[in-house]
């Protein structure tokens, strides 16, 4: 009985000093590799929105291209930091890395607004490429709490209404939700604007809080807005954009070291096109959208889109007074932002 015991014991303890040096063992695959830099990167975007599905392709590449030294998990949907509070989020390290609208937090960025003026964007492409060439050309300080990774911006917001409406004077006391720069757009032509962030718009829509909003045509299907409209008006001829962040914590990006930092701006480079080109996608999806739905579409007359176009005149007078007032050089800006769209 004794010798079965020991024989027991015996072979229960050579098992566990194999056990023991089975899991000291390293893995071949991993020798010599230091533990991923992981990053959270918050998202205001739903996550089936392209924008998103974009975001997260880059995230993807960024793994790919550092050999899976460095791994970001995305928070789509505002679940880590909701769309206003996004940027400080990324300030504060409540993220590493964030994507948002400059517009949600308004007079913070006073010279950056000049990229979602009235200029008449003809795609999400132009606006994308011209607002991250104008933020790598002037290096506004207001963003130098952070570490800018790129800009994109989406095609010209046109106006979606729960009835139609055919000429600027259908705009006196429309209330419309709008953001930032395009609340001023509304009020310019004779409406009230109600200031929410996207997730917050169908169910105004849907319950009158609002009776319309100023928006890239993508929107009605990225967030499901066409659902809660009856028409649409191409307001192009004043085709004014959102521009967007993506920034990273300053001290996140430090940590990195300079071999990463340069992948990463590889990567950037790349995706200013994507995210451009992801806009033009959805707008025409959007296009398509609003059609399976019978919303009516209406074009201005060109005398009406002239009316329209003189109506955005007091709001260039008033960034360029501003900007001056704060020392800011916003007459620069705007010509060089009218050189890039041109181009």
């Amino acid at each position: 009985m004794k010798r079965i015991s020991l024989l027991i014991i015996t072979m229960a303890l050579t098992f566990s000093l194999a056990l023991i040096q089975g899991c000291s063992k390293e893995d071949p695959a991993n020798e010599g590799k230091p533990d991923p830099i992981e990053l959270t990167y918050s998202v205001f975007f739903p996550p089936t929105h392209i924008q998103c599905l974009t975001a997260q392709a880059w995230a993807d590449e960024i793994k790919k291209r550092t050999d899976g030294r460095v791994v970001i998990t995305l928070y789509p949907a505002g679940t880590l930091t909701k769309a206003p509070q996004c940027y400080d989020g990324v300030v504060n390290g409540i993220s590493d890395i964030g994507m948002s609208c400059f517009a949600y937090t308004r007079g913070r960025f006073p010279l950056l607004e000049g990229i979602d003026l009235p200029l008449g964007y003809p795609n999400g492409t132009v606006a994308s490429m011209a607002a991250n060439t104008i933020v790598q050309e002037f290096k506004p300080a207001e963003l130098s709490d952070v570490e800018v990774q790129y800009i994109h911006a989406h095609g010209p917001g046109i106006l979606a209404a729960k009835k139609p409406i055919n000429n600027i004077d259908e705009m006196k006391g429309l209330k419309v939700r709008a953001t930032g720069l395009s609340s001023k757009i509304v009020k310019n032509l004779g409406g009230t604007p109600v200031a929410m962030s996207q997730p917050e718009t169908y169910e105004a829509l849907q319950k009158g809080v609002v009776e319309a909003t100023f928006c890239p045509i993508e929107t009605l299907k990225g967030w499901k807005q066409g659902e809660v409209i009856e028409s649409v008006t191409d307001t192009s001829a004043i085709g004014y954009t959102t521009s967007m962040f993506v920034v990273m914590n300053k001290n996140k990006w430090q940590t990195l070291g300079p071999d990463l930092q340069k992948i990463f701006k590889q990567v950037n480079l790349d995706w200013v096109k994507k995210h451009g080109q992801a806009w033009e996608k959805a707008d025409q999806e959007g296009r398509e959208f609003i059609k399976e739905l019978n919303r009516q579409t209406i074009t201005l007359p060109d005398e009406e889109q002239q009316r329209w176009k003189e109506a955005m005149n007091p709001i260039f007078d008033e960034y360029l007074a501003n900007t001056k007032a704060k020392n800011l050089p916003g007459d620069k800006f705007l010509a060089r932002l009218r050189e890039l769209i041109a181009q």
